[in-house]
Formats: structure tokens, C-alpha cells, sequence
């Protein structure tokens, strides 16, 4: 059984056509993933890891330490808790979420 070329072609065309249309419609624009201030909804702001953490170790007695395992939180979280007292972590729960393997909090 063969098929006649023009219907089959004029099928073919139109699958394309509707597949063009589906796929450009899934795309997620732009415009719309940005804020007002132009920064991407998506992503964490960008900070500065060493100047955060030296101003949150600045008061601890093993700083070499602090500042070393702050810059791990900073760099997956993008987020460094304000001052140096324990009771500021949860104002950044990704820092405040992770544990070494004892349990206990491993972002100073």
C-alpha cells in the first residue's frame, strides 16, 4: 500500500507546523523571569562570601576555622546570616539547615 505524496506531505507539513507552535510556546520568556531591578527571580543574589564571613567570624576564637567552613555555607547558600551571634541562623535557613555528620550545625 502506497501512500499518495501530496496528502501525505500536506499531513507532514502540518505536523511540523504544530510542533513549531507547541515548542515555541513552551518556552519560558524572559521578560518574565526577571525583576524590576533586572535581577533573574530564579537565582540567589550574587554576595560577597569573604567579606561576610570575615565580618560574621570576626569574633571567634578558631577564625582560620570559621572563616573556612563559613566560605562552604556561603558559596551553597548565598547566604551569610548578619552579625556574630548564634541566634541570627535561621534569618538564612539553607545556612542554618546544614549539618555535619554528628548533627550539629557545621555553618558557624
Amino acid at each position: 500500500m502506497a501512500l499518495s505524496k501530496p496528502p501525505f506531505m500536506a499531513f507532514l507539513f502540518l505536523s511540523m507546523l504544530v510542533l513549531q507552535l507547541v515548542d515555541s510556546r513552551s518556552t519560558v520568556d524572559d521578560n518574565l523571569v526577571t525583576s524590576s531591578i533586572g535581577r533573574s527571580l530564579l537565582q540567589a543574589p550574587k554576595i560577597d562570601c569573604g567579606a561576610a564571613c570575615a565580618t560574621r567570624c570576626s569574633r571567634n576564637w578558631k577564625n582560620k576555622m570559621c572563616r573556612k567552613m563559613c566560605g562552604i555555607c556561603c558559596s551553597k547558600c548565598s547566604c551569610v546570616p548578619p552579625g556574630t551571634s548564634q541566634d541570627t541562623r535561621g534569618l538564612c535557613p539553607c545556612y542554618d539547615a546544614m549539618r555535619n555528620p554528628a548533627g550539629h550545625p557545621k555553618c558557624p
